[in-house]
């Protein structure tokens, strides 16, 4: 993304030194900063961004995609981006109903990631997915258990849906997912929670399948 400003503090400038001479930058006080951030204890630099309108991927199936089939919560989807960054995930593919990746809860929660992650959004995700020429995986409570599913295809490696936090993956982009997946509790047949957190299912699934991929080589 391209950086517009960078308002900062001369105590940050000095820890900073290959900022300086920036065009971008502009020194200004902490009381500055204060008035522009939303927070309670900014830190003692805010960036300005350009937007960009990233156009949907060529899926060439040497890493994996996430698709979000209609992720709401703003916390939830920065997680999400933030964990795509960690595991190597360049590229979100999300509905329309899914959160402003560029609202100011999603950017914070992504602490920084949203830089190095491109988040495109499509109006047809069920389509989007049936075009894209890889296998689809997607999470639900039929399915088979992720760490049981040897046969599991990762070359070339999968697109991961993720779906709404109440309604999980609707049906038309079910109607495309290739792979049934469970993320299994333990000890089995143990009363527990009806579900798990969309972000912290998106973790477990994404690790796991990275570190197939890798142990593969």
């Amino acid at each position: 993304m391209t950086c517009r400003h960078l308002l900062a503090t001369a105590q940050w400038i000095a820890d900073n030194p290959a900022w300086a001479g920036h065009p971008a930058l502009m020194q200004v006080t902490s009381a500055d900063i204060a008035r522009m951030s939303s927070q309670q204890t900014p830190q003692p630099v805010i960036g300005v961004f350009e937007i960009p309108d990233h156009q949907a991927p060529v899926v060439d199936g040497r890493a994996l995609v996430l698709a979000l089939d209609s992720v709401q919560n703003p916390g939830n989807l920065g997680t999400i981006i933030r964990l795509a960054d960690w595991f190597g995930i360049s590229d979100i593919i999300a509905s329309r109903g899914t959160a402003d990746a560029f609202g100011p809860k999603v950017v914070q929660a992504t602490m920084g990631a949203l830089v190095r992650v491109r988040v495109t959004y499509v109006d047809d995700l069920a389509g989007w997915l049936d075009g894209a020429g890889v296998p689809v995986v997607g999470t639900f409570l039929d399915g088979r258990d992720l760490y049981a599913a040897d046969d599991l295809p990762l070359s070339p490696a999968p697109i991961v849906v993720m779906g709404n936090e109440g309604s999980g993956i609707s049906p038309e982009v079910e109607a495309v997912v290739s792979h049934r997946l469970l993320i299994p509790s333990f000890p089995p047949g143990r009363q527990t929670s009806e579900s798990l957190n969309v972000a912290m299912a998106t973790g477990i699934v994404v690790s796991e399948l990275t570190r197939r991929m890798h142990s593969n080589g």
